[in-house]
């Protein structure tokens, strides 16, 4: 008997959620943007009974359509749930839906394809104009490995995945990798666009080449001895192990490998690490937080509470959503919650707003030209008390903000790399300056 399709097993699991789900409401009553998307007015349980519908049909309630289009992955959700239905996967399908259900198939791979193209050549150039080859080989783009040539058949420790876009903030990449060999870990490093985790093609509707896409890096990824792969990027760990790899299970009826988010590694390595935090780092320090993978903000907070001299302050803010980006369909809010934290951390007094995410730092990062604080991630903490450092080229070159100055700033690596002036100073102003939600005080944004 052949084994069900990607999209057969995925509307299996569908189908179970409109089984499983009793409409209680409770995912509503937790989630923390209702009033932000303009449902907090709507009853939960009606709420709830419109998403079913539109995994039914495509369409749905007003009140049903703005809370799944305005999802920010943070997860409360998941944790209400008693009946064993994962309510942010369920808000996945029925965005799915509602595009399937406008949108013929031809144009949602036309979008994909689009969508795809565009992350290829931000990444692409972006990196390379902050990275020399023999970095780029470090972060996998050349196929480079550190596994350990004495291990049986050369297979390493762990895979870590980097995902696409932490490759334009390459220094907290780096500083992973300066860790684990620190630690001693072997290790192969996948990622870029090359090693897709399908998120933009699912986003587009078209799960047929997201499947493949999907299925393909995971077979590339099911290369370490321990069967543990570390991912980094947030939004490529929930597409994997809420979508692609339970559906593929469903469908080949095996598991080949567990994800672990970098940070929950880095907590289980605690005791090994602690005795190489030699270096005070003597700052008070405010966690920019986003809660949607689980665990992964209490690790940063156990870690910093290790590195001798690091004060962690709690400025009181919110915790919302898988990263920054994730807030996308909903700006003014998250432009109100970046102003609030801003603010709280100048009136804490606080030396440095530390993210995990990568794309927290690209948002945030250029601000630090303006506040009486810097603006840094959390490996540059621990790697400081390790003595480990990677410059950040990428906050450097954004509080520039003149994307000719940039263009010149890297023109010798852009040169070795082979990179057009004219096309990368269009990704500078799209991609690296184009990319701030909240404008700069008296700046260009």
């Amino acid at each position: 008997m052949n084994a069900p399709s990607f999209d057969a097993a995925l509307a299996g699991r569908i189908a179970h959620i409109l089984d499983a789900c009793t409409t209680c409401g409770k995912c509503v009553e937790v989630c923390p943007i209702t009033d932000a998307a303009g449902v907090s007015v709507a009853e939960p349980k009606a709420v709830v009974a419109g998403v079913l519908d539109i995994l039914r049909t495509g369409d749905g309630p007003e009140a049903a359509r703005q809370w799944a289009s305005a999802c920010v992955l943070s997860g409360e959700c998941i944790k209400a749930c008693d009946y064993g239905i994962n309510p942010r996967f369920m808000l996945a399908m029925a965005r799915v839906a509602m595009v399937k259900a406008k949108t013929e198939p031809p144009q949602m791979r036309r979008r994909g394809v689009q969508d795809f193209r565009t992350l290829n050549q931000d990444v692409t150039v972006l990196s390379r104009m902050q990275l020399t080859g023999d970095m780029l080989q470090r972060l996998g783009q050349s196929g480079a490995t550190r596994a350990d040539p004495a291990a049986p058949d050369n297979q390493p420790d762990f895979v870590f995945y980097t995902g696409c876009n932490v490759l334009k903030t390459p220094h907290i990449a780096l500083l992973c990798l300066d860790i684990m060999d620190a630690l001693g870990a072997s290790y192969r490093v996948m990622g870029g666009p090359s090693h897709c985790c399908g998120v933009i093609q699912m986003r587009a509707g078209d799960t047929e080449t997201s499947a493949r896409f999907g299925a393909n890096t995971l077979d590339k990824l099911s290369q370490s001895k321990s069967g543990q792969v570390l991912s980094w990027c947030p939004s490529c760990h929930v597409q994997f192990t809420e979508m692609t790899v339970p559906t593929l299970e469903a469908a080949r009826g095996a598991r080949r490998f567990e994800m672990t988010p970098f940070m929950l590694y880095l907590k289980g390595q605690l005791e090994r690490l602690r005795p190489l935090l030699r270096h005070r780092v003597d700052m008070r320090i405010a966690l920019h937080r986003h809660p949607g993978v689980a665990g992964v903000v209490e690790a940063a907070e156990k870690i910093l509470n290790t590195i001798p001299g690091v004060a962690l302050v709690d400025l009181g803010q919110p915790a919302i959503g898988l990263m920054s980006n994730a807030l996308r369909a909903l700006p003014d809010y998250k432009r109100t919650l970046q102003r609030a934290e801003l603010e709280a951390a100048r009136d804490a007094g606080v030396d440095a707003l530390v993210a995990i995410y990568h794309a927290d730092h690209r948002e945030l990062c250029a601000h630090e030209r303006d506040w009486p604080f810097q603006i840094i991630n959390i490996l540059e903490i621990v790697g400081a008390s390790m003595g480990l450092r990677q410059e950040d080229r990428y906050k450097r070159l954004k509080i520039l903000q003149d994307a000719d100055a940039i263009v010149a700033d890297c023109q010798d690596l852009m040169l070795a790399h082979g990179l057009d002036a004219a096309a990368a100073r269009e990704i500078v102003i799209t991609a690296m300056l184009g990319e701030q939600p909240l404008p700069l005080i008296g700046g260009r944004t």
